[in-house]
């Protein structure tokens, strides 16, 4: 009798309190990381992109580098530049699917000879809307010496791109994204690796150049969606485990008598 007293006492201690099921518990131990991982990577890009802010503010206050220092520099990004010298004018790109005020549009981009380095440099001259997709958008190219003033863009990775068009043998040539080594290579010389992106004056297009394409703050946003689905799955996995548990203790035992 004793023991059958002891017995109803601690049998709810002796059933399992946390019963989630193996498919949920599955599904956590699947997702859970996934989240997490995103919440951090976003963290992570939020503070990369305020980086980018303070070196894009302090090389704007800086003395512009010469045009033979940038090679050697570590993190050319952002960097000043003065130029003088000449644009190739038969030879240019397209960026395409560049957007401004939710228009399509290209931007173009032509080799420019710098005539104190010696130096082909891949200039953006700015962005032009599409009158049409059958048609180039129209550009004049200054064909005088000229002294100009440009900042090197370095890409944050390649990202989203669709599909590279065929090269053709005509110019200009459209690109959807923009690899300096290789553009060079279709022009048959060697020029700077990295694209440069001119400042309003003479040949410049639309020039309204976009530090980055998203804020820190927006990031920051980000990340607090990916930790809140985070938690709001596990505080899902918690109830259920708790639930189905108190569901089988109150299930009505069969003993015999």
């Amino acid at each position: 009798m004793q023991y059958n007293q002891l017995g109803s006492i601690f049998e709810p201690c002796t059933m399992s309190a946390f019963r989630p099921g193996w498919l949920p518990s599955l599904l956590v131990a699947l997702l859970l990381p996934v989240l997490v991982s995103l919440g951090f990577w976003q963290l992570a890009r939020a503070e990369q992109k305020r980086e980018l802010l303070a070196a894009h503010q302090a090389r704007q206050l800086a003395a512009p580098v010469a045009i033979a220092e940038l090679e050697n520099l570590p993190n050319p990004a952002y960097a000043r530049v003065q130029l003088q010298g000449h644009f190739d004018a038969a030879h240019s790109f397209l960026l395409d699917n560049r957007t401004r005020d939710g228009q399509a549009g290209v931007e173009v981009l032509q080799p420019f000879y710098d005539q104190a380095s010696g130096l082909w440099l891949l200039l953006n001259r700015g962005w032009l809307p599409w009158p049409d997709r059958r048609i180039p958008p129209a550009f004049n190219t200054p064909d005088t010496p000229l002294r100009l003033q440009a900042s090197v863009y370095v890409s944050l990775g390649d990202g989203l791109q669709l599909q590279q068009e065929p090269q053709s043998n005509t110019w200009p040539r459209l690109i959807s994204a923009v690899k300096p080594d290789e553009l060079w290579r279709q022009l048959g010389r060697s020029g700077f690796s990295h694209e440069l992106r001119l400042q309003p004056g003479p040949g410049s297009l639309r020039v309204d150049w976009p530090v980055i394409a998203m804020s820190p703050d927006k990031h920051l946003g980000y990340a607090f969606q990916w930790f809140a689905l985070a938690t709001a799955l596990l505080g899902l996995f918690v109830y259920l485990g708790l639930h189905n548990a108190r569901e089988t203790r109150h299930e009505p035992s069969h003993h015999s008598a």
